[in-house]
This record gives structure tokens, sequence and C-alpha cells, in this order.
């Protein structure tokens, strides 16, 4: 739902998450994931609604 609020497709959005977290290892600082929050402005296009 918090996809949904942030104008996201939610598929698109978990599809996104699903390639880039592993990059991050496994520690990820609040730095790392905070471009990956649903709010985040730089999103790919295929995570937004059409």
């Amino acid at each position: 739902e918090t996809a949904k609020h942030n104008g996201l497709d939610p598929f698109g959005y978990l599809l996104f998450l699903l390639q880039e977290l592993p990059k991050l290892g496994e520690n990820p600082t609040e730095e790392q994931l905070v471009p990956l929050l649903p709010w985040a402005e730089n999103l790919p296009e295929y995570c937004k609604l059409k």
C-alpha cells in the first residue's frame, strides 16, 4: 500500500528492490537504503504507475 500511495506499481517496485538490495551486501547502511524507499525521487520509470 505504501508503494501505491507513492504512485508506484507495487510489482515494478518489488522487482526494483529485488534487483538492488542484493547489491548492498548483508548490512546496508541507512544512507544506502534511503534511495530505495518508495518516496525516493529517483526511482526508475518502470516502478511508477502508468
